[in-house]
């Protein structure tokens, strides 16, 4: 990652961070009232190929002993009406604003892969992860609503493993590389605006 990157990340972060802190407040109050607690979620994810980290984001699943994998029409009883709210918004990726000042991802990057899927495919994601990982990216603005719907039509863990690795890692590494090719400021900036419109 270049210092330039870093330093508008950091200093976007820190920005957003104070004008947001209200509604992450409220956020935090409303989800403690209606679905108590864990208010927020950790889920490892990758950085590098060998490397993983606390990925936060706000609670929008029912709590259940054991969970992995991506999300798939197996976990939509799972999810809450605040949860759906949240997700359809992507307000639970607010908390994710600690992820970019630690350093652990940017802005605009390759959404974190579960490890799962980096040990699956290696070599697809020693060149994928060659870029810090990120809020948002190509592969989220182009991909991610059809990567929804096929996704929602798996009714078994298993079947929502298959058909991301299937269909969605190489569509989405495809994504990924073309940003990695092609990535400037300027690029983040407008990648980041189509996020919000979205």
């Amino acid at each position: 990652m270049s210092f330039s990157k870093r330093l508008f990340d950091v200093a976007v972060a820190l920005l957003l961070t104070v004008i947001l802190a209200p509604v992450i407040a409220l956020l935090c109050g409303v989800l403690l009232i209606r679905q108590g607690r864990p208010i927020f979620y950790a889920a490892e994810r990758m950085r590098t190929p060998t490397k993983g980290f606390a990925l936060i984001k706000f609670r929008t699943m029912t709590v259940v002993d054991h969970d992995s994998g991506v999300s798939g029409g197996d976990k939509t009883a799972r999810i809450t009406p605040m949860g759906a709210m949240m997700r359809r918004t992507r307000l639970d990726e607010l908390p994710q604003l600690w992820n970019v000042i630690r350093g652990d991802i940017s802005f605009v990057g390759p959404r974190p892969p579960l490890r799962q899927y980096v040990d699956q495919f290696p070599d697809l994601y020693a060149q994928v992860l060659k870029s810090r990982p990120g809020i948002t990216g190509l592969a989220t603005v182009v991909y991610h609503a059809h990567e929804e719907q096929l996704l929602a039509r798996a009714k078994t863990a298993g079947e929502t493993d298959a058909i991301y690795a299937r269909a969605c890692v190489p569509r989405k590494a495809k994504l990924d590389l073309i940003y990695q090719r092609r990535r400037t400021l300027c690029m983040d900036m407008w990648l980041m605006v189509r996020t919000v419109i979205k």
